[in-house]
């Protein structure tokens, strides 16, 4: 049976690709439920996977969730499932970068927004079409695209549906990076290369608080840094003791 999400580990990397290339990687039930799997074991494996890469195989990210599985009855293992998984994306410990490229609409999107960090390929595009067909967000955009671009340019993503190119996606704060599609691979690793170079104990503890940090003002949120930051890493993480000044 076809795999509907792919993994690949290299060098601390584990790369997780949705494998729907016919579809567009139109985010189906079943894909769902692997992809779910994938993330529950990867949320184990901090030892052996420092940095994760989301993408999709073929031209497209994904086109957004599967209308042709939801008028065909297939569904998820309870209502929720599909919100479930894209959270525990946003709370895996290790960093998540999302590798965009061609579309990236709607549930696709909610998907990506559960990404630490975002690189596209200059030919991507994003767009929120739950208005085309009268549906609401249910996997977080309402709360994760205001607060990646800001209110007014969620608000108007989301009343129009207009397609954001990927050079105007980089302007507006929603990828961190913008490069032609033949390199989008290539940067997408040598990002997550970049980060797993460091120590894997300071990006969990980076993340953790970061992550939890915005739910707190400025005030409380240096006291929730202050007591809840592990500090310097021990044993086998300890990187101080190498440290040669010149």
């Amino acid at each position: 049976m076809k795999e509907l999400v792919k993994r690949q580990d290299v060098e601390g990397v584990a790369i997780l690709s949705l494998n729907r290339p016919e579809a567009l990687n139109a985010l189906s039930p079943s894909l769902f439920v692997e992809l779910h799997e994938h993330v529950k074991a990867l949320a184990e494996q901090i030892d052996k996977v420092g940095c994760i890469i989301l993408r999709g195989e073929g031209r497209s990210f994904s086109a957004g969730n599967d209308l042709k599985a939801m008028q065909a009855g297939e569904e998820a293992p309870h209502p929720r499932f599909q919100a479930e998984t894209v959270e525990m994306i946003e709370d895996l410990p290790q960093p998540v970068v999302a590798e965009v490229a061609g579309h990236c609409y709607t549930g696709a999107l909610e998907l990506a927004l559960a990404c630490d960090l975002m690189i596209c390929g200059e030919s991507a595009n994003f767009a929120d079409t739950h208005g085309k067909w009268a549906l609401t967000p249910l996997w977080g955009m309402s709360q994760r695209l205001p607060r990646r671009i800001g209110v007014l340019n969620a608000k108007e993503m989301m009343f129009t549906g207009r397609v954001v190119s990927g050079p105007e996606a980089f302007e507006i704060g929603l990828v961190n990076k913008c490069v032609p599609d033949s390199l989008l691979s290539d940067e997408a690793l040598k990002m997550a290369h970049d980060i797993v170079e460091n120590s894997w104990h300071t990006l969990r503890a980076d993340k953790m608080l970061v992550n939890k940090g915005q739910d707190y003002g400025l005030k409380n949120g240096l006291q929730f840094e202050c007591e809840n930051s592990p500090g310097r890493a021990k044993g086998d993480d300890e990187r101080l003791s190498g440290f040669k000044r010149d």
